[in-house]
């Protein structure tokens, strides 16, 4: 264990770190400097038809692709959306991710409350 003297906004920290494998380093450092995630849509059941899927089910499902927290709504049912719109932002992982449409047309139904918690796959927006 090494010991260092840290200043952060003019107050000093003692710390000590600890010397990690190489392997483990090397994947630390990937995963912080990795981009901001830019999380896909989902529309219909993911087998390669979701136009079709959307048209039977009544319109092109968003869906949540990993849990997390709605951090703020954008739409309300009745708004006119364009393909690549953000609908929503929700907090995951501590990073802010874009849930946008996947088509032109209008927001039938509002799934997310701002500051509840939602699970993968949960409906969040329904666009028709």
């Amino acid at each position: 264990m090494k010991k260092y003297l840290i200043t952060v906004n003019e107050k000093q920290y003692e710390v000590e770190v600890e010397e990690v494998r190489a392997t483990t380093a090397r994947a630390v450092q990937t995963l912080k400097s990795a981009p901001k995630l830019k999380t896909p849509v989902t529309a219909g059941n993911g087998n390669g038809n979701g136009k079709a899927a959307a048209a039977a089910s009544g319109g092109h499902k968003v869906s949540a692709p990993m849990p997390g927290n709605v951090f703020k709504v954008l739409v309300a049912p009745g708004d006119e959306v364009k393909k690549g719109q953000v609908l929503l932002v929700f907090e995951a992982m501590k990073m802010e991710n874009d849930l946008t449409s996947p088509a032109d047309g209008v927001v039938r139904e509002v799934n997310a409350v701002e500051g509840n918690a939602i699970a993968v796959g949960e409906v969040l927006v329904v666009v028709e």
